[in-house]
């Protein structure tokens, strides 16, 4: 899965979407997508990805206790 970073807009492919949706896990391990050849795998936290549209990961990837907070 493609994510984009917020502050420099370089696209990263994760490596494990199980870490990704673990809202557990406040990083994921992912490839920065740089010319052609495979880049090293780098650790990424969460709060600064975005999807290639622009929109936010969803709270329930990012909060375990996501149901229990009160709504702002």
């Amino acid at each position: 899965m493609l994510l984009q970073l917020k502050d420099s807009g370089e696209l990263v492919k994760v490596i494990d979407v199980q870490e990704l949706i673990n809202p557990n896990h406040d990083v994921v391990h992912a490839q920065e997508q740089e010319g052609q050849e495979e880049q090293q795998a780098d650790s990424y936290k969460k709060e600064n990805l975005v999807f290639p549209s622009g929109e936010s990961l969803p709270r329930c990837w990012l909060d375990a206790n996501y149901r229990n907070a009160k709504a702002s």
